[in-house]
């Protein structure tokens, strides 16, 4: 299996009383399956894993798997504070079917670069799934893996990406210069999803395509098919939809902007609040800016 595309983290569903909606969540499966993704991966930092018990996340990946059924991969989010924690969270994930996991760094400690790198082999060693690795530093405290550390981790069989949510092109570039070309190495910046892939990316995992998945697949499909013009006009049209999400705090604005686009999937879990007044009016006059409504 390539990873390689465009792989959007879909949100998690909730009804009033922030109860899982599985439902919409089938629903919204379809919605970005129709718009021409080339993956599902659900428990990602957009879709609120921090917010979900145990039993939430295996019903979760169970429905994704089942509705899913084959038509794409789908990817589950099973990173935790400790190995031990993460092991157990992929295995789970393994049992239920998924096509491959991401496995986020630790987001309260800050182990060094040979840590992180015995993190993620001991997890490999225990799963024959496929393996992302995560560097999520605004959400991890600035902790990142280094170019150097995927290299090496690249090196095992089953770590097969890594998905770069730095926004350092620097960092990103460094990454696609130091490992093989079978190891793909995926943006998780939107905003910078064209310029990846003149540097060597093989995709993206953008928290907007919940939001505007027709824009990311274009973008995507445009560069693929040698049209660079047309992908940097897309990706400028992209650019805005991001933007807003910068409005609140994240990933709550991905919910509130689905919702403007005719999408409503719910309420974030609390303490996750809505958009104030003058937020909401500028987000709606970004989401004008880009077609969407």
């Amino acid at each position: 299996m390539k990873i390689q595309g465009i792989i959007p983290p879909v949100v998690t569903p909730f009804k009033a009383d922030e109860s899982l909606d599985l439902p919409r969540l089938k629903q919204h499966i379809d919605w970005q399956i129709c718009q021409g993704v080339h993956g599902i991966f659900v428990l990602g930092t957009t879709g609120e894993c921090c917010s979900l018990d145990e039993g939430e996340k295996q019903a979760i990946i169970a429905a994704a798997v089942a509705h899913v059924n084959k038509r794409v991969p789908v990817f589950a989010g099973t990173g935790a504070e400790t190995t031990r924690e993460a092991i157990r969270v992929t295995k789970m994930a393994e049992k239920e079917g998924v096509d491959g996991v991401s496995v986020i760094t630790p987001y309260f400690i800050m182990p060094n670069q040979n840590e992180i790198a015995d993190h993620y082999r001991r997890i490999a060693e225990q799963t024959s799934l496929p393996m992302v690795l995560y560097s999520n530093p605004p959400t991890c405290g600035g902790l990142k893996i280094d170019p150097e550390t995927v290299a090496r981790l690249a090196e095992i069989k089953n770590i097969r990406a890594i998905k770069d949510s730095s926004g350092d092109m620097q960092n990103f570039i460094e990454t696609v210069k130091l490992v093989p070309e079978s190891f793909s190495v995926l943006i998780g910046r939107d905003t910078l999803i064209c310029a990846s892939l003149i540097f060597g990316g093989k995709g993206a995992v953008p928290a907007s395509c919940n939001i505007a998945p027709k824009l990311c697949v274009d973008v995507y499909n445009q560069f693929q098919s040698g049209d660079l013009e047309a992908a940097k006009a897309t990706q400028a049209k992209l650019t805005p939809v991001r933007m807003s999400l910068t409005l609140g705090t994240a990933p709550g604005p991905v919910k509130v902007a689905m919702k403007l686009v005719g999408q409503d999937v719910g309420p974030s879990r609390s303490p996750l609040g809505p958009l104030a007044p003058d937020k909401l009016e500028k987000m709606k006059g970004m989401l004008k800016q880009a077609g969407l409504i």
